[in-house]
């Protein structure tokens, strides 16, 4: 079971096991915000509430300015799994501007795409093919970005990651 671990200002820091979060709520350095009702921690010593999303009492400023990097997986979340091309679910993704042509790993070329549209598309531009973009490729941006293991986020995060999103 995964914690979402909020700064002092309720920004995503980090995604930490729930025994770490329950040692930094016992140890007095979190405040639990969120718990897993039907799965609470036991022990010979006694019960406790399973954290699901703790708040670190100490101010913990975020980095700004930091560039989220490029990946795969990044870029099928940025889209939602769907093709930029025809909406269909989405497995690859595509260089609008082929590498052949100059075309950088960048989120301003990169999008989403079934593997159908990244077949027939092969190594031209969408404007060759006489398609156009469901949306314009940009780079991410938030806290919500930056934080590892919150593309698999729990019903429970969903209060506290939607202003970030």
């Amino acid at each position: 079971m995964r914690t979402l671990v909020l700064n002092a200002g309720y920004e995503p820091l980090a995604v930490v096991s729930f025994k770490r979060a329950l040692v930094l709520v016992l140890e007095g350095k979190a405040t639990l915000l969120a718990r897993d009702e039907a799965h609470p921690v036991l022990s010979a010593a006694g019960e406790w509430d399973r954290p699901s999303v703790i708040l670190l009492r100490r101010y913990v400023r975020v980095p700004t300015g930091r560039a989220v990097p490029v990946s795969r997986r990044g870029v099928l979340r940025r889209d939602g799994q769907r093709c930029a091309y025809c909406a269909a679910s989405a497995s690859t993704i595509d260089h609008v501007m082929p590498r052949s042509r100059g075309g950088a790993d960048s989120w301003e070329n990169l999008v989403a795409c079934c593997l159908r549209c990244n077949n027939v598309k092969g190594d031209r531009t969408p404007q060759e093919m006489g398609w156009t973009l469901r949306h314009q490729p940009h780079a991410p941006y938030g806290t919500a970005w930056l934080v590892r293991g919150v593309e698999r986020s729990l019903p429970q995060w969903e209060e506290f990651l939607a202003p970030a999103a």
